[in-house]
């Protein structure tokens, strides 16, 4: 597979971004709490499921070979406290 543009790598560092976001605020409270958020209801299952598609989605981002000289620190991060993770 060819390398990503400037333009597509930016678009895929700032969706990581969005995922590291989710990740931290649903392990710390402040994201799909068990009160309602915008009309919605969440469950434990709920959460967990949402976590671990991001964890996912992560992983599948980190590992691709043309990231050049961006960080993985706050990836690498985001991936292990959502391994981690188990809602309740």
């Amino acid at each position: 597979m060819a390398d990503r543009t400037d333009a597509e790598l930016l678009q895929d560092f700032t969706a990581m971004g969005h995922s590291i976001s989710l990740i931290t605020d649903v392990i710390a409270g402040d994201r799909m709490a068990d009160k309602e958020e915008m009309g919605l209801s969440y469950t434990a299952a709920d959460r967990q499921d949402r976590v671990d598609r991001n964890v996912a989605h992560l992983e599948l981002m980190k590992a691709k070979t043309d990231w050049g000289s961006e960080s993985m620190t706050a990836t690498t991060n985001a991936i292990t406290a959502g391994k981690g993770y188990t809602a309740s």
